[in-house]
Order: C-alpha cells, then sequence, then structure tokens
C-alpha cells in the first residue's frame, strides 16, 4: 500500500484507518503516524478536534465499552461516527505524496466562450499566484464546470491536489463522471454518504463539504461550488472544515449564480476579488419568471384543489418540455404528486438518485421536488413552476437558482418560469431584479 497517497491530509479516527493494528503501531513506532487528542478540555472548555465544536451544550457523557470509563463525546459530529474523549485522531507525518505526472491530463474538446476564457484566466492566474480567495459570480447555466478545466489541467500538471466541494450530494454525483471523461489518467474520487467511488488516493476529490471532516491541510486548490446554498452557509461547521482542509498557501476558488449579502458586502468593499460571468455559455438570457396570483393560494393546496393558475399553464405550455414544479414542504409534494399522478422527490427519499437518473433520462415527464433540485443538476429542456412562491423557504437565492433550471441548453435555450403565489414578497422581486441585471451585463459583454 502507498501509505502515503492514502493518508496523507487525512485526519481520521483510529478506527478509520485502513490499516491492521500491528501496521498502525510501526507507523506511530517510526513517527511517520502522528497522534492527536479527539477532545481537548481546558479550563471547563471543551473543543472537538475532529469538527471544531467549541459548543458545551453539544457535549455529552456516555459509557465506554472499551475502558469502562464514562467519557465526553461530540454530538455535533455524531453523524459521521462517534468521537469519544479517549479517542484519538490520526495525522500522516511521512513522506509527501507524489503524483503522476501528466503532460496533457484534460482531454475536454469543447471550447470556452470569451466571458468564460475570462474567468478561466482568472481563476489560472489566483491559482499561479497563490492568491488567496476569488469568487466567480456566474448566472445559472454559463458553464462553471468547464470554467474550471484550464486551472484543473495546470494544476494536475504542477502534481497539485484539488478539491471541488460542494454541499449537495447530488452536484457530486453529477460532477464526477464528467471530471471521470475530462480528465481520463487522474486518480478521481467522488465522496458523500455511501459513496461506492471512494478509492483513498484521489489527486481530484469531488466531496460533500460534511465529507471533509476526514481531512486536514491536503489541498492545493480548494473549489467550493454554490458557495451559498444550504447549509453551507447555515452551518459554521462547513466553512471550517474546508478552510482546515486547505494547505496554508491553498486558493480558494468560490463559485455561485446567488452570492449571499455578506459576500456582496466584502465586494463591494474590495476585500473579496470576483469576476462576473453575466451570460449562459450559449448566449442567450435567462429566463425572466412571470408571476400569477392565486387567491386563497394555501387553503386551496391544503384541501387539494387544483390552482387555476397551475391549470391554466398545464394546460397552455408545451408538452415538449418536461415539467419541475417546485413546492416549499413534503406535505404538499405529496398532496400535490397525488394529484396529478405525477413522481415525487425529497431529500430523505430512498429512491432520490433513482428518480433523478430517471428524469435526467426523460423516462419521468414531470417531478414534483422541494428546493433539493434548486441549483447543481442540469436538465436540458425543462419548464419550472414554483407552487407558494410567497413561501419562506423561497428566499431569493432559492428562486433565482429554481428559475436557472430553465433554458439550459442551446437546443431549448427560453423555457417558462412560473411563480404562483398568494402575495408578492420581496424574495420575488428581488429575484427578478437580480435576473434582468444579470442579462443587462450580459448584453452588455
Amino acid at each position: 500500500m502507498n501509505f502515503s497517497k492514502t493518508l496523507a491530509g487525512k485526519l481520521l479516527l483510529t478506527s478509520e484507518l485502513p490499516l491492521t493494528k500491528p501496521t498502525i503501531d510501526y507507523l506511530i513506532r517510526t513517527d511517520q503516524l502522528k497522534q492527536l487528542p479527539s477532545i481537548t478540555t481546558k479550563y471547563g472548555r471543551y473543543q472537538c478536534n475532529r469538527c471544531g465544536n467549541k459548543n458545551k451544550q453539544l457535549f455529552a457523557n456516555i459509557p465506554c465499552a472499551r475502558c469502562n470509563h464514562t467519557h465526553l463525546y461530540c454530538r455535533n459530529c455524531v453523524q459521521t461516527g462517534r468521537v469519544l474523549q479517549c479517542d484519538t485522531l490520526i495525522t500522516w507525518n511521512g513522506t509527501v505524496p507524489s503524483w503522476s505526472l501528466q503532460a496533457q491530463p484534460c482531454y475536454w474538446t469543447g471550447t470556452l466562450t470569451p466571458p468564460q476564457q475570462k474567468a478561466a484566466q482568472s481563476i489560472t492566474q489566483a491559482i499561479s499566484t497563490h492568491q488567496n480567495e476569488l469568487l466567480i459570480w456566474a448566472v445559472c447555466g454559463s458553464g462553471k464546470t468547464e470554467m474550471l478545466f484550464p486551472a484543473i489541467t495546470k494544476s494536475i500538471k504542477e502534481r497539485k491536489r484539488i478539491c471541488i466541494a460542494t454541499p449537495r450530494a447530488d452536484v457530486v454525483r453529477e460532477l464526477f463522471p464528467r471530471l471521470q471523461h475530462a480528465f481520463p489518467h487522474t486518480e478521481i474520487e467522488a465522496l458523500y454518504a455511501d459513496s461506492p467511488d471512494r478509492t483513498d488516493k484521489g489527486q481530484l476529490i469531488i466531496s460533500t463539504t460534511h465529507q471533509l471532516i476526514r481531512y486536514h491541510e491536503a489541498f492545493d486548490v480548494m473549489i467550493i461550488d454554490e458557495i451559498d446554498a444550504f447549509p453551507f452557509h447555515h452551518d459554521q461547521t462547513l466553512p471550517y472544515l474546508t478552510d482546515r482542509a486547505c494547505k496554508l498557501d491553498a486558493t480558494s476558488i468560490y463559485l455561485t449564480a446567488t452570492p449571499r449579502p455578506e459576500h456582496k458586502r466584502k465586494i463591494r468593499q474590495r476585500k473579496l476579488p470576483v469576476q462576473f460571468v453575466p451570460i449562459r455559455f450559449h448566449g442567450y438570457p435567462l429566463p425572466i419568471p412571470t408571476l400569477k396570483i392565486e387567491i386563497n393560494l394555501r387553503k386551496k393546496l391544503k384541501q387539494g384543489t387544483e390552482p387555476k393558475a397551475l391549470q391554466q399553464f398545464l394546460v397552455t405550455r408545451s408538452t415538449s418540455r418536461q415539467l419541475l414544479i417546485f413546492v416549499p414542504t413534503i406535505e404538499l409534494l405529496k398532496k400535490v404528486a397525488d394529484h396529478y399522478q405525477e413522481v415525487a422527490v425529497h431529500a430523505e427519499d430512498p429512491a432520490r438518485k433513482e428518480k433523478v437518473d430517471q428524469f435526467r433520462q426523460k423516462k419521468i415527464k414531470t417531478l414534483v421536488t422541494t428546493t433539493i433540485l434548486e441549483r447543481g443538476v442540469t436538465f436540458p429542456s425543462v419548464d419550472v413552476v414554483v407552487l407558494d412562491a410567497g413561501h419562506h423557504v423561497f428566499d431569493e437565492a432559492a428562486l433565482v437558482q429554481i428559475a436557472g433550471r430553465a433554458g439550459r441548453s442551446p437546443g431549448d435555450p427560453t423555457g417558462d418560469v412560473l411563480f404562483i403565489h398568494q402575495g408578492k414578497t420581496n424574495a420575488m422581486e428581488d429575484a427578478i431584479a437580480q435576473i434582468k441585471m444579470m442579462n443587462k451585463k450580459g448584453k452588455k459583454r
């Protein structure tokens, strides 16, 4: 086994090491593995050194079967394996891994548009000059993945290690085959819960941000896709894990179509370098949503009554496209799907991956979904409806992303987007204003 490729940059519990006990003991004895305390306590304060949790309320005591004592454990990261105070964390302290030399890593044969090329040059330059961070503000459907190819190519040639992190497992599953096709001779891993594509020796890793809990100073380049997405902006553990996974001189590239207010503020203050890509790769503008008010909409939906606005849309729309119907809650999801006898999908659906794949293969004509499909997935020809667009789960970013599911293909660059509501909200107005702003910027290019 090549220990350096398997273990370098990892932060693992002893139970997670893919090694026998004699091998672990030998590597510790020869100072190739370093042991760290899993939970430290000082002056009555606790810290989990695995996830960074310092909230005392997220620690608890539990009897330990190994040493017959009661120990602290961290409740914050228990979903990725319980961390007891008597555990040790293991990091690699041996030789630095050497990745294969590749003269031509990238086999993608496409061509970048001028706006894509400009963004790609900015990303490559940021990495070459060890710039700390760069935000790529690119509209939905701009071809963000392809913009990364020149920088990934250069990094692989220079034997650097790259991570593309995203809050959503769906995005990991979509990116993995695309990057495998573009970089066929590079060791690539896809990491998410129960991932079958984990090899423990990837040079290019596509990972959910949660999976970075097992990394420490591993990556020369950290690319965070959909940096504004839930739960990344909501859970402070995830930015902590992402930062810890970077080497000290790493470059972080942030990708988003809908930057959060704190990103916009840093851009205005010139504290965050930004590159705009305000036009889609096919050159057509973003579809502007149509607003339709429906009196007593929520009452009708609760009773299972079909909204007139949706009924009219279904009658008049082109049947050549597939249809995504977004709803705010799982309760409403089931009612709408049952009423129209359509397939429904949500975050906890055990058949989630299969249903999304069937929709992508056009085996399903209409899919009723929660916000799990608001971003990071591409379908070539769809119309989009948001039922109860005024619900609080549909903030400005969500509505912009949802609208961005339509019109992504050069063969069908338009697509209809309908927001059905019972009262216009600031989020709806702001989302439409942002779409119009980016379309206006795109016309100037």
